[in-house]
């Protein structure tokens, strides 16, 4: 029924995923209020964090599939409507939990028990799923399919840059220069805001955000 991985495997994974956790906890994404600051558009700490994340992603591993390492893409199908409706749900759950499946992990190792209902939320919709998508994987979960031409083959398991016909580092290039522009906007915008912390508890443990 299960088809577990070599134990080094498992190993490898552990390791990531602790290291991941640490470094969500480190780039303070595990703070309630700093997503929740995000969703206002007075703290862009969870932009700058998946930024990076996806700009040094991107960066990575062109550079080593282009120095011939065998490094798999597993590219998904393209479907528009599962991705719109899972973007949806997604989204509205983020906003009502204050935390994404990675940062509410993350937020309960570091001590935030208020994320436990969202953890349970997000086991619950995932058997869900796992229960009706026998039903829908050859109908909801194929509307809205993109193919393109790649390599002589039509698939649905493309990227921009075969749908454009460039170079993925061109992409890679725009990404990267798009996000540092960003980034010095945002530092801009950022040091109007400021998170100041109330008098109302001798720890300070509530926040709130307030303009200069």
């Amino acid at each position: 029924m299960f088809d577990f991985a070599s134990p080094l495997t498992i190993f490898y994974g552990i390791l990531t995923g602790l290291v991941f956790g640490f470094l969500l906890q480190k780039g303070d994404v595990t703070r309630y209020n700093v997503i929740v600051g995000q969703f206002l558009l007075r703290d862009f700490t969870v932009l700058k964090v998946m930024l990076t994340a996806i700009v040094t992603g991107a960066l990575g591993l062109l550079a080593m599939r282009s120095v011939g390492l065998d490094v798999p893409m597993h590219l998904k199908p393209a479907v528009l409507g599962p991705v719109a409706v899972g973007g949806v749900i997604f989204g509205v759950g983020m906003a009502l939990l204050g935390y994404c499946p990675g940062t509410g992990v993350a937020a309960l190792g570091d001590g935030s028990r208020h994320a436990i209902p969202g953890i349970l939320g997000m086991v619950v919709g995932g058997a869900i799923f796992a229960e009706v998508f026998p039903a829908i994987q050859n109908g909801f979960m194929k509307a809205g399919d993109v193919t393109c031409n790649v390599a002589g083959a039509i698939t649905d398991k493309i990227t921009f840059a075969d749908l454009l016909g460039v170079s993925p580092w061109l992409l890679a290039g725009i990404l990267t220069v798009g996000a540092l522009i960003l980034f010095a906007l945002l530092e801009g915008l950022g040091s109007k805001c400021a998170i100041k912390t109330s008098p109302d508890t001798p720890s300070g443990g509530r926040t709130t955000f307030a303009s200069r």
